[in-house]
């Protein structure tokens, strides 16, 4: 009796865990071996373009049944379920790869307890680098050319002229050199800035390019002195936390800014408050803060040298084309067994 001939393997099951236009959502499900599931009405709304998180969602049970039964079955999530992170390694027993649409998502695998989960994650990492470096050359020029005093002037309609900085021969010191701080660099150098950055190991085969100078994180006290502008942005890990404390502030040049695009833990915003209010620092552009969004008692709210954006220097309208066409790329490698782009390495947290 003649065997028959295996059938083609099941598609695989990949399900959409966050807002993404129909468009988008289209072109993944063309993709040839998958089955896609996406389903918005179950999601959050987003409360702005390319919001991942979305407004709070309360489903009813029917609705909520329907969705734990789509995790369920799911075998790859585009995004994590903001809605069931408490729960939500019990609830997905059968992915095996997450593709996250952030870059810093340690802490919050910590917290999900999915750090040790049979996973493969996969981060949005290079996907923010020009926002976020684009936001560090606003805030560089925005210090430089006396922001504060313009927009002060322009409300008071006074007319009155001043004179500002030139950024070319002054010096930023990047903490963290991935593809933000590279791209960062990259921004600075055409500013005719000089760029000193960190690499937490640095190997003699290390190219500084396009930095002038590359020292380990933990000479990092070398480039803060250095500095007429210092950046964050190194991923948040016991190495990293409060990173920027007293000791670490008193250490910068005096008048110096800083730049945080990183995580608010980084920075010990007490130490931080202090330095800001005894002119210690000329001041801080914050992108992110250590609670979000502060608590409106929060002194750093209210100093006339505080730059506050509220963790949106990474958001542009172009970001889920972007992200579509990670997973997508990522997606077809799964599918053919190829190496992933963005792995997330646990050992990097510690």
């Amino acid at each position: 009796m003649p065997a028959h001939a295996p059938g083609p393997p099941a598609p695989l099951h990949v399900l959409i865990a966050s807002f993404l236009e129909p468009e988008y959502a289209a072109q993944i499900g063309m993709v040839d071996g998958v089955r896609l599931t996406y389903v918005p009405d179950l999601l959050p709304t987003p409360r702005y373009l390319c919001d991942h998180v979305g407004r709070p969602l309360r489903r009813g049970p029917e609705d909520e049944a329907r969705w734990r039964s789509l995790l369920a079955e799911a075998e790859v999530l585009f995004d994590v379920d903001y809605t069931n992170l408490a729960e939500l390694r019990s609830l997905i027993p059968r992915v095996r790869w997450i593709q996250a649409t952030s870059t810093g998502i340690g802490q919050l695998l910590i917290r999900t307890g999915l750090l040790d989960a049979p996973i493969v994650f996969t981060t949005a990492r290079g996907i923010h680098a020009k926002p976020l470096a684009d936001f560090v050359v606003m805030a560089i020029l925005w210090f430089a050319k006396d922001g504060f005093r313009m927009a002060q002037a322009q409300a008071a309609r006074r007319w009155e002229r001043y004179c500002g900085r030139d950024v070319r021969g002054e010096t930023v010191g990047i903490v963290g050199f991935g593809s933000i701080g590279r791209e960062t660099a990259r921004l600075c150098r055409a500013l005719g800035l000089g760029v000193i950055a960190t690499k937490r190991t640095l190997g003699p085969a290390d190219d500084p390019a396009p930095a002038d100078r590359l020292v380990p994180l933990d000479r990092v006290g070398e480039l803060l002195a250095a500095s007429d502008y210092v950046v964050l942005a190194v991923p948040h890990t016991p190495q990293t936390a409060a990173l920027i404390d007293e000791g670490a502030l008193r250490t910068m040049k005096p008048g110096a800014i800083l730049i945080n695009v990183a995580r608010g833990g980084v920075v010990d915003e007490g130490a931080l408050a202090a330095a800001l209010r005894e002119g210690r620092l000329g001041g801080a552009a914050l992108d992110v803060l250590a609670a979000e969004p502060p608590a409106p008692d929060n002194p750093l709210w209210a100093m006339p040298n505080v730059l506050i954006s509220p963790h949106s220097a990474s958001t542009v309208a172009s970001e889920n084309a972007r992200l579509t066409e990670l997973f997508i790329d990522n997606l077809e490698r799964f599918l053919r067994g190829a190496p992933l782009r963005n792995v997330f390495q646990p050992d990097r947290l510690y």
